[in-house]
């Protein structure tokens, strides 16, 4: 009998979410973690797929199946593991890797019989570490019914190829740690089911589309490439918890539609880009949020105070900028800091609350602070950068109530649109 669909692919989805944050706090600290989703290379008869209901007999899928893994055999140069040995034969589902199960109208019955015979359809590949060299086809969009592809940390080059919008069943798409190429394989965009999208440790080039943030991807790791340009505006309309941009050559602004996004977030890691101008008033409004990593770009201007909205933050990576201002409790008062980095910025002043927190291992190396260690020379501290740049702070009621924040933040961004100016900007 096969195992039930639901189950495996629920235990599929809680690895990922596990690796999400333990990624994340890796990339926080350094270059970036090179983590991938999968449960190992195996074979057979798992159920893993989302099962839409077929155009084709089942019989007739498996054969377009046997067609695209032998044509993407032909395209793999070197098999160090010889895990491709067993991809013979029209059975597919034996294949080391590939996991079939019923399509979802057959699966009540199927599950009924004793028998592995029942109509089933390649539902997932999942060839994370399998150290393999070749390209990717074209053909591999026979695979309609194929909700998993895990490519993580193989050698695979060239592109994506374009048909892979035939890819109507695809939930999770993880070609990280690979050494494809190009502009943003804006064919991933066009995926109808596309919730997880890691293409991070490649080397993808140019801008981000705008249609990225418009889709209802639920995680977005595009870090380790070499993408330049701005994030687009549109990144308020992205539903994901979770964007990883880290090491890039991102420049400009944070959009102010930062504070737009879906409340679900989680994790927002932008480290070590060119980014500029201040962190955006809205980061106030993700009350979930436990990772906000913006350290090694270039970013001015004191803090919003809407910073301390964020009660459940855990990693709060501020290193390495040009922030400037008082230390206030707005950081400080946060109760589930596990992680806070501040150093090397021009911060003059420390409230009473982060002057206990300097003293436990915290990190504030770096700034203007007077009487404090490990500080910059004063010389350096007589000018403080951005001194002109103007944040477009809200006034906002003192003590600060969060729940106010939503209706302010709209009300201001509403303002910034019809006025379309750019004081927010470098000066």
């Amino acid at each position: 009998m096969l195992p039930n669909k639901a189950c495996l692919l629920a235990f599929l989805l809680l690895l990922r979410s596990t690796i999400h944050l333990t990624a994340a706090i890796g990339v926080s600290v350094g270059v970036g973690g090179g983590f991938g989703v999968g449960v190992g290379i195996g074979n057979g008869n798992g159920n893993v797929g989302n099962g839409n209901t077929p155009s084709e007999p089942p019989s007739s899928k498996l054969e377009s199946a046997y067609r695209a893994l032998q044509a993407w055999k032909s395209a793999i140069s070197d098999d160090p593991l010889k895990l491709l040995d067993s991809w013979v034969g029209p059975n597919v589902c034996s294949y080391k890797g590939v996991f079939c199960s019923p399509p979802q109208d057959d699966e009540i019955s199927s599950l009924a019989t004793s028998t592995a015979t029942a109509n089933v359809v390649v539902a997932g590949i999942d060839l994370n570490h399998a150290n393999l060299q070749g390209t990717l086809v074209k053909e591999l969009s026979l695979l309609v019914d194929m909700s998993l592809l895990h490519l993580n940390s193989n050698r695979f080059s060239g592109t994506v190829p374009d048909t892979f919008k035939d890819l109507v069943s695809l939930e999770e798409l993880d070609l990280s740690n690979n050494h494809l190429s190009g502009p943003f394989p804006i064919v991933t965009l066009y995926m109808p089911s596309l919730l997880y999208l890691d293409l991070r440790f490649n080397s993808f080039s140019g801008q981000l589309p705008d249609e990225l943030f418009n889709r209802k991807l639920d995680a977005i790791f595009l870090n380790n490439n070499q993408f330049q340009g701005e994030i687009p505006q549109s990144l308020g309309n992205s539903p994901a918890s979770v964007i990883n941009l880290a090491n890039n050559k991102l420049s400009g602004n944070i959009p102010t539609s930062f504070g737009l996004m879906g409340n679900k977030l989680k994790e927002v890691l932008f480290l070590n880009n060119q980014l500029t101008g201040c962190i955006p008033e809205g980061v106030g409004l993700f009350d979930e949020l436990e990772v906000f990593d913006v350290s090694f770009n270039s970013l001015m201007g004191h803090l919003p105070d809407t910073i301390s909205c964020l009660q459940d933050i855990e990693v709060l990576n501020l290193g390495h900028n040009k922030l400037s201002g008082e230390l206030s409790d707005v950081i400080c008062s946060l109760t589930s800091l596990v992680n806070l980095t501040v150093a090397y910025n021009f911060f003059s002043g420390l409230s009473q609350q982060c002057s206990r927190l300097f003293n436990i291992g915290f990190d504030f190396s770096g700034n203007c602070i007077p009487g404090r260690d490990m500080q910059r020379p004063q010389p350096e501290c007589s000018v403080i950068p951005g001194g002109t740049l103007n944040c477009l702070r809200i006034p906002t009621p003192r003590p600060l109530v969060c729940a106010s924040l939503p209706r302010i933040i709209f009300s201001n961004n509403m303002q910034s649109s019809s006025h379309h100016t750019s004081s927010s900007s470098y000066p």
